[in-house]
């Protein structure tokens, strides 16, 4: 089998690694460094070439691509949008809120809000934080 044939088939493996672990960004950097690996095998570079290749190539994408793509995916709270926006805003409880229930100002907005923590009883006047967003539920902590 051709040295640029494993290296491609190294590289489609590597980018199916990724696909099914989203968010890490590790394997795709490398799949690219599999692929320059094979252009250097098709160009008739021996073996010591191709690791060099590969190994250069994989510490560049991931010093280079791995840390703008992490930027992307973690998103400012000033560039969020709908209810991801609200995720870590200040809110104050209206009506006293626990496990079962209870009501939250968020922004000039009432919510239905839960404890985040289910043992958590929160009083009215309470300053709360929004732990997260369920469907039109507030979870909320002190």
């Amino acid at each position: 089998m051709p040295a640029w044939l494993v290296w491609a088939v190294v590289a489609v493996a590597l980018a199916i690694g990724e696909v099914f672990t989203p968010g890490l960004f590790y394997l795709g950097p490398v799949a690219l460094a599999a692929v320059a690996a094979a252009a250097a095998a098709a160009l008739g570079g021996g073996w010591v070439v191709q690791i060099v290749v590969f190994a250069a190539g994989s510490i560049a994408s991931l010093a280079v691509l791995r840390p703008i793509a992490r930027r992307h995916i973690r998103l400012p709270s000033a560039l969020r949008t709908g209810t991801a926006a609200l995720v870590g805003v200040r809110a104050t409880v209206l009506e006293r809120v626990d496990a079962g229930g209870g009501r939250v100002k968020i922004g000039g907005e009432v919510w239905s809000a839960r404890a985040f923590d289910e043992r958590q009883v929160l009083e009215p006047g309470t300053q709360v934080q929004v732990a997260e967003i369920e469907g039109a539920t507030a979870l909320v902590y002190e």
